[in-house]
C-alpha cells in the first residue's frame, strides 16, 4: 500500500504515476481520491483527475464539451497551448490520418468507413483461427513445462491474429511489437526527450513500410483487411492513403497491445486469488463473465486523456476550458457506487458495467476482438496447463496508462 500524505494544496501525492510502487499497487491511492477528493488537480501533468465512475462515464460520452483533441476547434494558440515541438509532426501525421485522435466530423466519417470492414460479425468469424492459434500456443507452452507466460501465449496470440487479417506477411511480423511499444511512450504522462524520438521514429518506420504494402495490395488485393480497406466506400467516400495508413497503425497498436497487458494482469489476479483460479478450472462456462471481470478487476488501460473544450463543472469544481481532464478507469472500475465489493474478483459479476473499452464515441472498436482473443486464450491454457502456477511475483512495466508487467513467469 502506499501512503497516502496531504501536500500543501489539500491534494494527495501519492498519486504518483511515475513511481514503480503506485504502478504496482494504485487502487488504495483511487479509493482515498473518490472518497476525499474525487476532483483534484494534479500540478505535475497540468491535468483534473476525475476518479469516480459516475463522472468519468458522463465525461466520456460528452463529445460537446470534450475532445480527444482540441483542433477541430482552435489553434494550439488560440486554445492557450504550445505547439508540438516540431520533431513529433511526423508521429502526429501518422496518428491524427486514424480516428483515435480526432473528432466528429472526421471521427463520424473514418469510424463509419472502418465499421464497414471490422464488424463484430467478421470478428466472430476469426474466432475458429483464433482457437486454433490459441490451442497451438498453449500446447507448445505446456509441453516445455511453462516459461515466459506473456512472451510466449499472451504477446504471439493478438499480434498473429490482427497481422493476418491485415495481411502482413509472416517474414515481417517481428516488427510489428517494437513498433507498437514504441509508439505508445508518447502517450505516457510527461515521457522523457528519448522516448519521444524514439515513438516518431517508430510511426515513421512503420508508416512507411504499411505504405508500401497497401500500394501493393490496390495494386493486387488479396483477402485481408489492408484490401478491403482500400476499397471500401460510401455513396463515393473512400479513405484516402494517409487515413488507410493511419487506420492500419491504429489497428494494430490498439489491436494488441491492451490484450497482451490484460492477459499478463488477468492471470496475475487469478494466481492471487487461487480459489478464484480453482473455481474458473471447474467452471470454464464461466469463461466469458470471468473475462469482462478481469478486465475490470486489473485495467490495462489506467488513463484516458480528454480536454475540455467548454467550461464543465464537477462536484462543484469549475474546470475551465483548456484544461485537460485525466479519466481514471482504473479507479472507477473500482467504484462501489457501481460494484458490490469491488476489491473482490467475483468472475459471476452480472452486471458488470466496466469501462475498460470506454464509452460514447470513442468506445473501443476492437473490443468484441479483444473479448474473443482473451476467451480463446484462457480456455486453451485451462485446458493445456490445468496446474499451471507462477514461479516469482512479477515486476511491473515503468508505463502507467498502458499498463501491464514486464513477464510472468510460470511453470506447469
Amino acid at each position: 500500500m502506499v501512503p497516502v500524505t496531504a501536500d500543501p494544496y489539500g491534494g494527495f501525492v501519492a498519486f504518483d504515476p511515475w513511481s514503480p510502487e503506485f504502478i504496482a499497487h494504485p487502487y488504495e491511492v483511487y479509493r482515498e481520491l473518490r472518497e476525499k477528493e474525487p476532483v483534484s488537480y494534479f500540478e505535475p501533468t497540468n491535468q483534473w483527475l476525475i476518479s469516480r465512475y459516475a463522472d468519468v462515464n458522463a465525461l466520456l460520452r460528452d463529445h460537446r464539451r470534450l475532445g480527444r483533441s482540441y483542433l477541430h476547434v482552435a489553434t494550439h494558440e488560440e486554445f492557450g497551448r504550445q505547439p508540438e515541438p516540431e520533431f513529433q509532426e511526423p508521429f502526429w501525421r501518422v496518428v491524427r490520418a486514424g480516428m483515435l485522435d480526432v473528432e466528429p466530423p472526421v471521427h463520424t466519417r473514418l469510424r463509419r468507413l472502418v465499421s464497414k470492414a471490422f464488424t463484430p460479425r467478421m470478428v466472430e468469424s476469426l474466432r475458429p483461427r483464433i482457437r486454433q492459434i490459441a490451442t497451438e500456443l498453449a500446447t507448445r507452452f505446456a509441453e516445455s513445462g511453462g516459461g515466459d507466460l506473456i512472451a510466449e501465449v499472451a504477446e504471439p496470440l493478438p499480434v498473429t491474429v490482427i497481422a493476418e487479417m491485415l495481411g502482413i506477411p509472416e517474414a515481417d511480423r517481428h516488427l510489428l511489437r517494437p513498433w507498437s511499444a514504441d509508439m505508445c511512450k508518447m502517450y505516457e504522462l510527461n515521457p522523457p526527450l528519448e522516448a519521444q524520438h524514439t515513438a516518431v521514429r517508430a510511426a515513421v518506420e512503420f508508416a512507411d513500410y504499411l505504405r508500401e504494402l497497401a500500394r501493393e495490395r490496390r495494386e493486387r488485393p488479396g483477402d485481408d483487411m489492408i484490401s478491403t480497406l482500400a476499397r471500401i466506400a460510401d455513396d463515393g467516400d473512400r479513405l484516402t492513403e494517409d487515413e488507410l495508413i493511419g487506420t492500419c497503425v491504429l489497428l494494430l497498436n490498439a489491436g494488441h497491445e491492451a490484450t497482451v497487458n490484460a492477459t499478463g494482469s488477468a492471470w496475475w489476479a487469478l494466481f492471487r486469488n487461487p480459489g478464484t483460479l480453482e473455481r474458473l478450472r471447474a467452471e470454464p462456462e464461466l469463461l466469458p463473465t470471468a473475462i469482462e471481470e478481469l478486465l475490470r478487476f486489473d485495467t490495462p488501460a489506467q488513463m484516458f486523456e480528454r480536454w475540455v473544450l467548454e467550461e464543465i463543472e464537477v462536484h462543484g469544481v469549475r474546470i475551465p476550458r483548456g484544461s485537460e481532464v485525466a479519466l481514471l478507469f482504473g479507479s472507477a472500475n473500482r467504484d462501489p457506487e457501481v460494484f458490490d465489493d469491488p476489491d473482490r474478483l467475483d468472475l459471476g459479476r452480472d452486471p458488470n458495467p466496466h469501462l475498460t473499452f470506454g464509452a460514447g464515441i470513442h468506445f473501443c472498436l476492437g473490443a468484441p476482438l479483444a473479448r474473443v482473443e482473451l476467451q480463446e486464450s484462457f480456455r486453451a491454457l485451462l485446458r493445456a496447463a490445468p496446474a499451471i502456477e507462477p514461479v516469482t511475483e512479477p515486476e511491473w512495466k515503468p508505463q502507467y496508462i498502458i499498463r501491464g508487467l514486464r513477464e510472468l513467469k510460470v511453470r506447469i
